[in-house]
């Protein structure tokens, strides 16, 4: 893990930042940057909690721009020192911003009192009254969180919550909630420019899940060593009276239970597992699986969701459920009606025969689990995968070969090249053209476009009824989802 203080610029990096005031002293609060998935999630709970909220963002755009003026939270337009004024009880410094972004200097040299996003959640949000549950993991933690707030809702506790996902039943991605536990997605990023520290390893754990963990954010972590010590020390932060939970079926993750004091439970596929799955069935509408806890049948799930990875999220659920006493008809109860998050295998539609899904995967193992899950549940019908290498980690020549095995699921590749940013290494990206040839090599028919528009047209000519169009993101895709449904609408229409 990377710090401040062996960057370049860290005389600007490293400074005494003022106190700041408890949770009950803090009227008016501050975000730069405020239009960002958490950023805009945690100033929703800070309105939630009476606060003044209010915040600045130059890329302020639908879905969260939207978001925040419907709950009449004031978005200044750029960014400028001037919105400092008057001065707020706490700014709140979003990781986009560099020692010398304009507001975010003025905040520090005016010596405001200021907190990176997870402290800031963690100083008002996380505090001693509240038993926090932080799902971490490099695949699957957005679901899983977002399964785990609605099973615990459905079992009738009204858990708080911050995910980087929406719930497709709930239209958005936090709430303050009124009962004990407060759940939060434990994003493995760094926080800030002065905190180069992973988002998770201020969220004060007192139950921990580790979904999986494979090297991932190259542009944070030097290697896999240095990936893997800071989810040791994540573990290393459940006290000795929590719980760890940990996904069995993945030797790297069950290793963490040596770096801890808490108490331990497995889950997974494994016989060897705690929490497991047996008889595992595909449905009409997902799949169906027997759940064992500790060797005995503890009922059927009808998991409304594909993929074997869904199931693994399942029982992540349903562990800590069990521990903290939810009767098992309940757990099985919330994890059918679950309606999916947002861009996880969302349908966008199924114009012209022709089955559109929105979903977020971008690293290797996550898409080419994705291309599984769905190849299992649509087995008679082709599969075009779509993808978009869009992150600061996916983009980088580390995963190309590791993209050429991933698509080969598929019956056909689609790509997007990635974008190009002022400080891009160009040696160090991903070279489409370089996935294409290996791709064609394995015999999956595949090819890369420098834009989106060229992708789109190429696509729509493509795709036939009965397919399956698979997009890949974790950016918007420049509005590919909405777009090629509506131009299959019209096509279709003649």
């Amino acid at each position: 893990m990377k710090s401040a203080s062996e960057l370049p610029d860290s005389p600007l990096r490293t400074f005494d930042r003022p106190p700041v005031p408890e949770p009950e002293a803090i009227d008016d609060v501050y975000l730069i940057g405020i239009c960002g998935t958490g950023m805009g999630a945690l100033a929703g709970l800070f309105q939630e909690a009476g606060k003044r909220v209010r915040g600045s963002d130059e890329a302020a755009y639908p879905p969260m721009s939207t978001h925040l003026a419907d709950r009449g939270i004031p978005v200044l337009e750029g960014y400028d020192p001037a919105h400092l004024d008057p001065a707020p009880d706490l700014t709140i410094v979003g990781n986009a911003c560099t020692p010398t972004h304009p507001e975010a200097a003025a905040a520090r040299e005016q010596r405001l009192p200021q907190q990176s996003f997870p402290e800031a959640l963690a100083h008002s949000f996380l505090t001693d009254d509240r038993h926090s549950v932080v799902v971490a993991g490099t695949h699957g933690k957005t679901t899983t969180t977002g399964l785990l707030v609605h099973t615990l809702h459905a079992a009738g506790t009204d858990a708080g919550f911050l995910i980087g996902g929406v719930m497709q039943d709930r239209e958005q991605s936090y709430g303050l909630g009124t009962d004990a536990p407060f759940v939060v997605e434990g994003d493995e990023y760094d926080s800030a420019y002065f905190d180069k520290r992973p988002k998770f390893l201020h969220y004060r754990p007192d139950t921990a899940v580790v979904t999986s963990m494979e090297f991932d954010h190259a542009d944070i972590y030097d290697d896999a060593d240095d990936y893997r010590e800071a989810f040791e020390a994540f573990a290393g932060l459940v006290p000795a009276d929590g719980l760890l939970v940990l996904c069995g079926d993945d030797d790297r993750v069950r290793a963490l239970a040596s770096v801890t004091d808490a108490r331990v439970r497995t889950y997974g596929l494994d016989a060897g597992t705690d929490v497991r799955a047996a008889n595992l069935q595909p449905t009409a509408d997902g799949q169906a699986f027997d759940l064992i806890v500790d060797g005995t049948d503890r009922g059927t799930v009808a998991l409304p969701m594909h993929g074997r990875y869904n199931v693994r999220n399942a029982l992540a659920v349903a562990t800590v459920l069990l521990d903290r006493g939810h009767d098992a008809d309940a757990i099985r109860d919330g994890l059918s009606s679950f309606p999916g998050m947002k861009r996880r295998q969302e349908v966008r539609g199924e114009p012209g025969g022709v089955l559109v899904l929105d979903d977020f995967a971008h690293h290797p193992t996550a898409v080419s689990a994705t291309i599984d899950g769905i190849r299992r549940a649509y087995p008679d019908r082709r599969l075009v995968a779509v993808f978009e290498p869009r992150s600061n980690s996916s983009r980088r020549k580390v995963f190309e070969d590791a993209y050429g095995r991933a698509l080969t699921g598929a019956d056909a590749a689609f790509l997007k090249a990635p974008p190009v940013r002022h400080n891009d290494d160009a040696g160090a990206m991903l070279d489409p053209e370089a996935v294409v040839r290996s791709l064609e090599a394995s015999g999956t028919p595949a090819r890369a476009f420098a834009d989106t528009p060229a992708l789109h047209s190429a696509l729509v000519d493509a795709l036939r009824s009965g397919d399956v169009a698979l997009l890949m993101s974790n950016g918007s895709f420049d509005g590919l989802p909405a777009h090629l449904v509506d131009a299959l609408h019209r096509r279709s229409n003649g």
